[in-house]
């Protein structure tokens, strides 16, 4: 007996992937803002940079960028990826250092990566399945693959 590869309702998916990038796309939206205009109380790109080093200009701009890529479906799995890397980037480098858990209480030096771990979570399946029916970049004449009607990977 033969598996089949798609899914029965693929409507339900696309409406799920939507909602990921969506909820995703609008927070990651949202951080980059504040790295890279100071908005919502954020600190500005100056200081990111001045924190961060050069590697602040490449997180501020691939989560405001990722993040408006993914709200419009726009070189999302590459925009997904890239928020994946700046998530395993930030538990790498400051968070892994002070566990799983978020400092709700207060108690805790520094903030634990379970954020990451499910921000990573969420954007794997747009990574995997693309952006599903609902993105701009379906829309825009980008190239296709030869012979087929779908577009590049890598431009999904």
């Amino acid at each position: 007996m033969a598996s089949e590869a798609t899914p029965r309702d693929r409507s339900a998916v696309d409406w799920a992937l939507i909602v990921a990038r969506a909820v995703v796309g609008v927070i990651f939206m949202a951080h980059g803002a504040q790295k890279l205009f100071g908005a919502f109380g954020g600190p500005g790109l100056s200081a990111i940079v001045q924190m961060m080093g050069p590697l602040g200009y490449l997180v501020t701009v691939g989560e405001f960028f990722g993040g408006l890529g993914l709200v419009f479906g726009f070189l999302s799995r590459f925009s997904a990826a890239s928020i994946i890397v700046i998530m395993l980037g930030a538990i790498a480098t400051v968070h892994g250092k002070f566990g799983f858990f978020m400092n709700w209480a207060g108690n805790q030096a520094g903030e634990g990566f379970e954020y990451h771990l499910l921000a990573i979570a969420a954007l794997l399946p747009v990574v995997i399945a693309g952006p599903g029916r609902f993105a701009v970049g379906r829309l825009l004449p980008l190239p296709k693959v030869a012979g087929q009607e779908e577009l590049a990977a890598v431009l999904e």
